[in-house]
């Protein structure tokens, strides 16, 4: 095929914006991996770790539900559609008046949720914690305080959304970063006096570093112009409405499954809570690296090729990435697997994180883990739908999976508690099994949409990565026998080192094409350097 047509030239860029926001992301996974380590060795899975994860959940509920993923899933396409008409003011004009109508929205949230901070963590939160009078009034305090991030990560995501759209992807990739900073900053320099208060004012603090870190970028954007204004006639603002009301409902089903799991867990053993929240951020470290990366990159891609009806190239780009996304993740899945021990206690085991911590994390780990290949999936094909302004089929899916999800967590908890294992790890499974059922019923829908999803293409891929992923799974299989006993670090640093390794081997031996483009793309980027 000809390197230079529409389609490979778009995959191309896609790759390259890919890349950069690649880099930044593992960057900020760096820090948010330094500020979980910071924070555990603070806290431990004590009362104050748990305080702080079942506070934390709302704050960023209330930014996936409105200015993360459902904001940009419908923002984006729209704007992108204008600026790809040309019709830059009335995309400044849209941005503006959404701007303005989710600042209210959050402080209206945030201000009665503060007032009935109470109510909510006695009913909503952690149920379990009212049984110690210390922890619950913790617990409320902390709500409170971070309740004022919201406001901010709202514009913030907005404004991601607005340099994203404009392929402007390295700042907006960075900001989660300044998220972590801030953290850190609030363990080392405010905790010694405050306490655990001083980890929450430092999520406020890096909300608004989050947001700082863009401006100068979108102050470089052409045209940009601000009205007070909030819209509601204007048909853009209202289609942004329209695709964002069934998206409001998916994401709205995802955070009450975390609220669901952080009842369930804040009713399990001491530690549980901080163990699911551990363990899922681990498991989220790759799948951010790899799968929101292509994300990121490919939805104003898609957004464009969609807008121009070009839906033939849009389905070799998705067919493209999601090769390349199941040669990523299914090593990375099974790598945490085997390694989850050892790299729990390199990252984490100190101070007041023990050994029984260790093994709680890793527990959570080794289930979720198991539904990274599914995370990954459903983060690209769902950007896909939103491209082409469906937001309808992969929200009802989401909502079945995630109502699947609730009872499987229910289930599996139980289960797992009667067999003698630790119960918040049939939390975790139950995420796994839901992810993957909703991964397979996107693809159904979304090869029906596009006409084929060049299945032939992606199921060689998927063959490859399990051939060359299970043999990798070997080898570490047994680097792991050959290290019992030895120190932690070498093991995990070992294991990394040895399962990529053979991993690209194996890819090798298979002739992945992947290999050939990545060296290709790496060489254009060195000669134009």
């Amino acid at each position: 095929m000809d390197s230079t047509t529409p389609e490979n030239l778009e995959n191309r860029r896609i790759a390259r914006d890919a890349g950069t926001v690649m880099l930044a992301i593992i960057l900020g996974q760096v820090f948010s991996l330094l500020s979980s380590m910071l924070i555990t060795w603070a806290f431990g899975t004590g009362i104050s770790n748990e305080a702080f994860n079942a506070s934390n959940r709302l704050p960023d509920i209330l930014y996936q539900l409105i200015a993360g993923g459902a904001l940009a899933s419908a923002f984006i396409p729209t704007f992108t559609t204008l600026l790809t008409r040309g019709e830059r003011s009335k995309a400044w004009m849209l941005a503006s008046a959404i701007a303005n109508i989710i600042t209210i929205i959050f402080i209206i949230l945030g201000a009665v949720i503060a007032i009935f901070a109470p109510w909510v963590v006695q009913h909503i939160l952690a149920p379990g914690f009212t049984a110690d009078p210390v922890k619950f009034r913790l617990t409320v305090d902390l709500v409170r305080i971070q309740m004022a991030a919201p406001v901010i990560f709202g514009l913030s995501g907005l404004v991601m959304g607005i340099l994203n759209s404009h392929r402007s992807f390295l700042w907006p990739a960075l900001a989660p970063m300044m998220y972590s900073i801030g953290k850190i900053l609030g363990v080392l320099l405010l905790s010694p006096s405050m306490g655990v208060y001083g980890l929450a004012v430092g999520v406020v603090g890096g909300a608004i570093m989050h947001g700082l870190i863009q401006l100068p970028a979108l102050l470089k954007l052409p045209e940009k112009k601000y009205t007070l204004t909030l819209g509601l006639r204007l048909p853009d603002v209202r289609e942004v409405a329209r695709l964002m009301g069934p998206r409001v409902l998916g994401v709205a089903f995802v955070q009450l499954n975390f609220l669901i799991n952080t009842r369930l867990a804040s009713l399990q053993p001491l530690g549980s809570v901080t163990a699911v929240a551990v363990g899922f951020s681990l498991m989220l470290i790759p799948e951010a690296g790899i799968a929101q990366a292509l994300a990121i990159a490919a939805l104003p891609a898609f957004s464009a090729q969609a807008a121009a009806g070009k839906l033939e190239e849009m389905r070799g780009s998705l067919s493209t990435l999601l090769r390349g996304l199941l040669l990523l993740s299914v090593p990375a899945s099974l790598g945490l697997m085997l390694l989850r021990l050892p790299l729990v206690t390199v990252i984490f085991q100190r101070g007041q994180f023990d050994a029984v911590s260790t093994q709680m994390v890793a527990w959570a780990l080794l289930w979720y883990a198991a539904g990274l290949v599914g995370h990954s999936v459903v983060e690209v094909v769902s950007r896909a739908f939103y491209a082409l302004h469906g937001t309808k089929a992969p929200v009802f899916v989401g909502v079945a999976a995630m109502s699947l999800n609730i009872g499987l967590s229910f289930l599996l908890s139980w289960l797992f508690n009667s067999w003698g294992w630790m119960p918040h790890g049939g939390l975790a499974l139950a995420n796994s099994i839901a992810t993957f059922l909703e991964m397979g019923v996107l693809l159904i829908f979304m090869r029906r949409r596009l006409s084929g999803l060049e299945g032939g293409r992606v199921l060689n891929g998927l063959v490859k990565s399990l051939v060359g992923g299970g043999v990798m799974a070997l080898a570490l299989w047994g680097w792991l026998k050959l290290t019992a006993g030895i120190a932690p670090w070498l093991t995990a640093l070992g294991g990394i080192a040895a399962g990529g390794v053979v991993y690209l081997l194996m890819l090798m031996l298979l002739r992945v094409p992947e290999l050939r483009m990545a060296r290709d793309g790496i060489k254009r980027r060195f000669l134009k350097s």
